[in-house]
C-alpha cells in the first residue's frame, strides 16, 4: 500500500499567505457540514476552484493550496499566473509549476476570494493512481485558519463552525483541549514517545496528510534511533521524488492524557528530508493513523487542539506485511451479464394451465481499474515469492480484482493475523501464479 505523504517546501517564499483571508460563511450561517471520503487514513473533500469542482486532499501539513492532475479539467482558469520551481520531500530535483492569484474557492456555505494557489505542471506527479479516486489538489492552512474545524473520522463528516462563543462553548464541554503552536502556518504539538527504553519529549507536526501514525527524524535528537527490529520501506511520495526510510514498532506514544502502545513508527532517511527546512525543535510528525482514533477540532486562532476518543481508538496498529505497493495503471473494459426481470407467461395445453418463466439477460461493459504493483519491498514475502514491479494483478485469492477497490486490496495486505495470499498476475503477456504468507516481522 502506498502511504502517501506530502510535506512541501517551495523554492520561493509564499509571503502572500498571511495577507489572504480564509474561508468566510455565506449570509448568517454559523455552521456547515461537509461529508468526506476517508481512504488510507486520508481525507478528501470536493471544492470548486473558479467554478469547477475538484477533489482535494485536506492536509494540515501544507500551508499553500496546490493543484495537480488537471488533465481532465482543462476548463479551469487561472489568473495572474507565473512560472516557479517547487521542491519538497524526496531525493530528486525540483519540478516546474505555476503560481496564480485572484482565485475563488467555494463549497456550500463557505467561500474564499483572492486566493493564491500553486499548480504542479509535471504529469508524473499523480496522487490519483495511488489513492484509487481522482485527486486534483491539496489544501491546508487556508481551510483551517479562521474557523473552528471539527473532523469526525468515525462519521466521515467535517463540521466548520464560525468562531463565536456559542459554538466554542459547545465544543469545550465535550472535548479535551491541548495547546498547539501554529508556526509557518502549520500546527505543532508537544508529545512523548518511548523508544529503546527512553522516554523522549518530542515536538511533532500534526499532519493529517500523512497516513502513518508517527514519523521520527533521527538527525533531530541523539535519543531518536531506529530500533534493531526494523525493515526498510517506501514511505511515500513528495514533490522531489520517493521518500525512503525504515519502519519499526515503538513501545509507546503519548499526546496529552491519551496513550498508545506498540505502534508502528516510520524513520525517513536523511536524503529524503534534505530539502526540508524544519521549524525549531521539530522531531517528526503525528499522522492520520493516530488522528483517525479521535473526533478532532482544530482551533488555529487560539492555537488549540480538541480531542475526543471515537470507536477507532483501540484499533490494532498494523502495516503492509506483503511488501507490495499497488497503484491504478489505466482502465480496462469488463463485460458484465445483467439479468432482466423474469416474466411469467400463462398458456393453455390440453386444458391445463401452464406457466412459463422467461429469464432474459443482456451484456454491458464497464470501465474497471487495472491494478499494478508499483513497488516491491526487498526481502518481503512478495519479493521472496518472485513478484516484481510492473506486474498486473489479475486475481487475489482466486477472486478477480475487478471486484475490489484499491483500498480493499490494501486492507487484505494489512491482515492482523498470519495469512496465506495467492496472486495471479500478468507479466509480459504471460499469466503467472504466486503464493506467500503474511508474516509479522515486527
Amino acid at each position: 500500500m502506498i502511504r502517501v505523504v506530502f510535506l512541501f517546501l517551495f523554492s520561493i517564499t509564499a509571503t502572500l499567505v498571511f495577507a489572504q483571508q480564509g474561508f468566510r460563511f455565506d449570509k448568517e450561517s454559523t455552521k456547515i457540514k461537509i461529508p468526506f471520503k476517508l481512504i488510507n487514513n486520508l481525507i478528501f473533500v470536493p471544492i470548486k476552484v473558479n467554478g469547477i469542482e475538484l477533489n482535494f486532499l485536506l492536509d494540515t501539513g501544507v500551508s499553500e493550496t496546490i493543484l495537480f492532475s488537471l488533465e481532465d479539467k482543462k476548463e479551469v482558469r487561472f489568473f495572474n499566473a507565473e512560472k516557479i520551481l517547487l521542491k519538497g520531500l524526496g531525493n530528486q530535483t525540483a519540478v516546474e509549476g505555476l503560481k496564480s492569484t485572484s482565485n475563488i474557492l467555494e463549497f456550500d456555505g463557505l467561500k474564499i476570494t483572492n486566493h493564491m494557489l500553486y499548480v504542479v505542471l509535471d504529469p508524473e506527479f499523480n496522487l490519483s493512481s495511488h489513492i484509487g479516486i481522482p485527486v486534483n489538489g491539496i489544501i491546508g492552512y487556508q481551510f483551517f485558519r479562521d474557523n473552528l474545524v471539527e473532523i469526525n473520522y468515525a462519521k466521515k463528516c467535517i463540521s466548520v463552525y464560525k468562531d463565536i462563543p456559542k459554538n466554542r462553548k459547545r465544543i469545550e464541554k465535550k472535548f479535551s483541549v491541548i495547546p498547539i503552536s501554529i508556526e509557518k502556518s502549520k500546527p505543532y504539538v508537544n508529545s512523548k514517545v518511548t523508544l529503546n527504553d527512553h522516554d523522549i519529549d518530542v515536538k511533532l507536526l500534526v499532519d493529517i496528510g500523512n497516513s502513518d501514525a508517527v514519523w521520527l527524524f533521527e538527525d533531530r535528537s541523539d535519543l531518536i534511533k531506529v530500533p534493531i527490529k526494523n525493515f526498510s520501506d517506501f514511505l511515500g511520495k513528495g514533490f522531489s521524488g520517493d521518500i525512503e526510510g525504515k519502519r519499526a514498532r515503538i513501545k509507546k506514544f503519548q499526546i496529552a492524557n491519551f496513550e498508545f502502545k506498540n505502534l508502528i513508527a516510520a524513520f525517513p532517511d536523511s536524503i529524503s528530508t534534505k530539502h526540508v527546512t524544519m521549524v525549531a525543535d521539530r522531531m517528526g510528525s503525528v499522522g492520520g493513523e493516530i488522528m483517525k482514533r479521535f473526533d478532532v477540532v482544530f482551533d488555529y486562532q487560539n492555537q488549540q487542539l480538541y480531542l475526543k476518543k471515537n470507536r477507532n481508538y483501540s484499533f490494532v496498529f498494523n502495516y503492509n506485511k506483503s511488501g507490495v505497493d499497488i497503484q491504478h495503471n489505466g482502465l480496462q473494459w469488463v463485460q458484465e451479464t445483467v439479468p432482466l426481470e423474469t416474466v411469467p407467461v400463462n398458456s393453455q395445453s390440453n386444458g391445463i394451465e401452464v406457466y412459463h418463466s422467461r429469464s432474459d439477460f443482456k451484456y454491458k461493459f464497464k470501465l474497471k481499474p487495472v491494478f499494478e504493483i508499483s513497488n516491491v519491498r526487498k526481502s518481503s514475502p512478495a519479493a521472496l515469492a518472485g513478484l516484481e514491479k510492473g506486474d498486473i494483478i489479475i486475481k487475489i485469492n482466486n477472486v478477480s480484482t475487478i471486484k475490489y477497490s484499491l483500498q480493499t486490496i490494501n486492507s487484505i495486505f494489512r491482515s492482523e493475523n498470519d495469512k496465506w495470499i495467492s496472486l495471479e498476475v500478468e507479466r509480459n503477456n504471460v499469466i503467472l501464479k504466486f503464493r506467500f504468507e503474511l508474516t509479522n516481522i515486527l
